[in-house]
């Protein structure tokens, strides 16, 4: 998190660590007003990369399960960067910016990523560069995120994917169920954080990650790198693959997962009424595979009314017709809840 904007929130009451704002004073009303108010979140946990040059788009579009090209300059898109075997190294979202292109991903793979994504640049004109510390991303999410929005734009956009171009370096992208992400100049990041307070509730981040959850975004981290191919995280049903386009890392086994075979591991929904917290990369086991994990937590945070929401990549076996548990064959139970959108 950029330090002079982590010193202006903790000015306001938040309490920052490790350069993500767990709250601000109130944990439990926060998370409440997450689930029935309208509310205002930082979202340091997640890290920008920007791509611009004359062949950013070419560039993309032979790396990342989505399809680069379609994404206009008002569309954004979930994706994925696979390894050759078709394991997630990372998911983001991804929009056009003025120059090129911009990605917003877990902030703990930022640098990797990027690492790795310059080893294939060879002679493609095409540069990369962390942004994470000059751009600022709000979260916006409830019924008044349209009244608090009103200053921004006049036609707010509605349809998930849609993005808005605010001026020099400031998008704002429709997630769906009511949300908005805001990528704003950190110099900017004061003025529109006060005018939007003044219409919703600021929040810890893992409010905002508990919406996430609840509807079915996965995010992989550092935890849960090259664990999962991007269907087991129900990828593709939130637009992040694209099965007609052409060759990128790992595409050949996405497609033959797709294709030739039924996914036998998805990303559902749980509940745990439990003080043990469930981390990512936990394992999960289940009745139905004994004497070994049949799946293993994306992600997870406490719960409005207690415990803790989660969502796990499990085997189907284990959804249907057999009981799960966390870390261990005798460890918290889970309870599966109903995802926003249908799983296959």
């Amino acid at each position: 998190m950029n330090t002079v904007w982590q010193g202006w929130l903790e000015s306001l009451g938040a309490h920052v660590e490790d350069g993500v704002v767990q709250n601000f004073g109130d944990p439990r009303g926060e998370l409440e007003a997450a689930r029935s108010a309208s509310v205002l979140a930082d979202l340091s946990h997640l890290g920008i990369l920007d791509f611009t040059g004359e062949d950013a788009e070419s560039f993309l579009q032979g790396q990342l399960s989505c399809d680069v090209g379609a994404i206009g300059p008002e569309a954004s898109s979930h994706g994925s960067y696979c390894t050759p075997k078709g394991r997630m190294l990372a998911d983001f979202l991804l929009w056009r910016a003025a120059s090129g292109f911009r990605m917003a991903l877990s902030r703990s793979l930022v640098a990797p990523i990027q690492k790795r994504l310059r080893m294939y640049v060879l002679r493609s004109k095409v540069q990369i560069a962390d942004a994470s510390d000059t751009v600022v991303l709000l979260g916006v999410s409830g019924e008044g995120a349209s009244a608090g929005l009103g200053s921004l734009a006049a036609d707010v956009p509605q349809r998930a994917g849609a993005a808005l171009s605010l001026g020099e370096g400031e998008t704002l992208v429709a997630l769906g169920g009511v949300r908005y992400l805001l990528a704003v100049p950190v110099e900017r990041a004061r003025g529109l954080w006060s005018d939007l307070a003044a219409h919703l509730r600021p929040v810890g981040t893992p409010c905002w990650e508990w919406l996430d959850i609840r509807n079915g975004v996965p995010l992989v981290t550092a935890r849960t790198q090259e664990q999962f191919v991007p269907q087991m995280t129900n990828l593709e049903l939130i637009g992040g693959v694209n099965f007609n386009k052409g060759c990128y890392p790992g595409q050949e086994v996405v497609a033959r997962t797709q294709y030739l075979g039924k996914v036998k591991r998805r990303m559902f929904l749980a509940h745990l009424e439990s003080d043990a917290r469930p981390m990512p990369g936990d394992e999960i086991f289940s009745d139905d595979i004994p004497g070994q994990a049949s799946g293993m937590v994306v992600s997870a945070q406490p719960a409005p009314g207690g415990g803790y929401d989660l969502l796990a990549v499990v085997q189907l076996s284990s959804r249907e017709s057999s009981t799960a548990h966390l870390r261990s064959a005798d460890g918290p139970l889970l309870s599966f809840l109903e995802l926003p959108y249908a799983v296959a």
